[in-house]
């Protein structure tokens, strides 16, 4: 059970996850040691997953991104765990999520160029046997960047 101090804090969090107890303190007009003590429980709960930098992935020359839909030619628990195997050896496949629809699943993907993409795409998805279809989708501009959750 979270209480409206605890989203405060989550809030304050996902927009700067280094903020130190003590910023976060004269944020929340809590003290330091209390601020502690309900970040050790949110991460304990399991509502703080982890914490991480935002790269600029056009400084590390990754300048294709791309949503890449695949429909699968079989259906069941080994063809998503063959699928999950192939995807998670990816590095370029950045987020991958399973859809209702047409497509079976949605990949997130950064690549250096469209030749990189193109290789992800025909050499790696295509022909892998249980993939049946793959459309793709470039990125023009990100007009909104990656927004922290609505809490």
């Amino acid at each position: 059970m979270i209480d409206q101090t605890d989203k405060r804090l989550l809030a304050e969090l996902q927009a700067n996850a280094q903020l130190t107890a003590q910023e976060l303190s004269e944020r929340l007009n809590l003290s330091a040691s209390q601020i502690g003590r309900r970040r050790q429980r949110l991460e304990a709960e399991g509502l703080i997953r982890g914490y991480g930098a935002k790269l600029d992935p056009a400084r590390l020359d990754l300048n294709v991104q791309a949503f890449v839909q695949v429909q699968m030619t079989t259906h069941g628990a080994e063809s998503t765990r063959q699928f999950s195997r192939l995807v998670s050896m990816q590095p370029e496949i950045v987020s991958a999520w399973t859809l209702t629809g047409e497509a079976d699943y949605l990949l997130r993907v950064y690549c250096p160029d469209l030749a990189a993409l193109n290789r992800l795409i025909h050499q790696i998805l295509l022909a892998h046997p249980i993939v049946a279809r793959v459309q793709s989708q470039i990125v023009m501009d990100q007009f909104k960047p990656d927004a922290p959750l609505p809490i």
